[in-house]
């Protein structure tokens, strides 16, 4: 059973940069797996950020982050990462990282297999 843990989150000014992490383990491992980022503001639904798949690392993002956020997996490491540069008030978010069995990146939540517990991210103004 693959287990995902993110860190990485916390407390920046806005233009700031941070660096968010999410490590697969347990029995299995998110390998072959499509990889993305959530994110759920009070208050608003969770929303799609960015993802990639395993084999090509194709990406996707989001317009809202698209030239400023970067996706990346380690697959010998087991990890994903997402970089967030030029960070804005409206980022601010607790942030998900999940993982999908079908090696393709989607928006709907509800097409993802495992999620990790989230880690925060608050941008000040």
């Amino acid at each position: 059973q693959v287990q995902l843990v993110e860190s990485g989150g916390g407390l920046v000014q806005a233009g700031g940069s941070l660096r968010l992490s999410c490590a697969s383990s347990g029995r299995t491992t998110a390998s072959g797996y499509a990889m993305s980022w959530f994110r759920q503001a009070p208050g608003k639904e969770r929303e799609f950020v960015a993802g990639i798949t395993w084999f090509t690392s194709s990406v996707a993002y989001a317009d809202s982050v698209k030239g400023r956020f970067t996706i990346s997996r380690d697959n010998a490491r087991n990890t994903v990462y997402l970089q967030m540069n030029s960070l804005k008030p409206e980022d601010t978010a607790v942030y998900y990282c999940a993982a999908r069995r079908i090696n393709r990146v989607v928006v709907d939540t509800t097409l993802y297999d495992v999620w990790g517990q989230g880690t925060q991210v608050t941008v000040s103004s």
